[in-house]
């Protein structure tokens, strides 16, 4: 089975650097845009199911994406953006002043980030990987699907099929809204055909 995966277009937090993992806020029109370049790139793709976090930003450009095709939105708790609990809604100026060490670790040393009421990267991983578990277990050997999520979701499924250690978890292709990465799942093994790809958005 073949997993076109991509994150949401831009949203109103996104262009004012807020912390934005489980709350949410609607895209912009450059989101839009995006999602409907997306869309046209995608659009001779013939997918059989079609999987999105259930935050608005990704159902959003899913129903983008998704365009005439008769396929329902089915939305997946496990591919939610990783809380960022009391980080949630401040800027990134603001983060970072008030929590110097531990935002800097966010980025830096995330093998010993401690939350703020939110989730570590262990807890993202395997809810993550259950995700993938659950939509490979659910798919037909020759499935085409599309799955829509978040940044650092996305980056754990990076993790995931090449098993980084978290201390590699930012390792490139940085995540651009409506980026194209392709994961082909055949017997068990997990292979990346595209990653980060913005090819479409020029």
């Amino acid at each position: 089975m073949k997993i076109y995966i991509t994150r949401h277009g831009e949203t109103k937090w996104n262009k004012e650097r807020r912390m934005q993992g489980s709350k949410d806020s609607s895209l912009t029109s450059k989101g839009i845009e995006d999602a409907k370049k997306l869309k046209e790139r995608l659009a001779p793709v013939p997918f059989d199911k079609i999987y999105s976090s259930p935050l608005g930003r990704a159902v959003e450009t899913a129903e983008i994406i998704k365009g005439h095709r008769n396929l329902e939105i089915e939305k997946v708790p496990d591919f939610m953006e990783m809380s960022f609990g009391e980080w949630e809604g401040r800027t990134v100026e603001d983060v970072e002043e008030a929590y110097g060490d531990r935002y800097r670790n966010f980025w830096q040393a995330p093998e010993i980030h401690e939350p703020m009421g939110g989730e570590n990267f262990d807890e993202l991983l395997e809810r993550v990987d259950r995700g993938l578990n659950c939509i490979a277990k659910n798919a037909a050997e020759d499935d085409v699907c599309l799955l829509v999520a978040h940044a650092v979701v996305i980056k754990s499924i990076y993790a995931l099929v090449k098993n980084l250690p978290i201390e590699e978890f930012w390792n490139p292709p940085f995540m651009h809204g409506t980026n194209l990465t392709i994961l082909e799942i055949k017997e068990g093994r997990r292979v990346f055909l595209l990653e980060g790809d913005i090819s479409h958005l020029h």
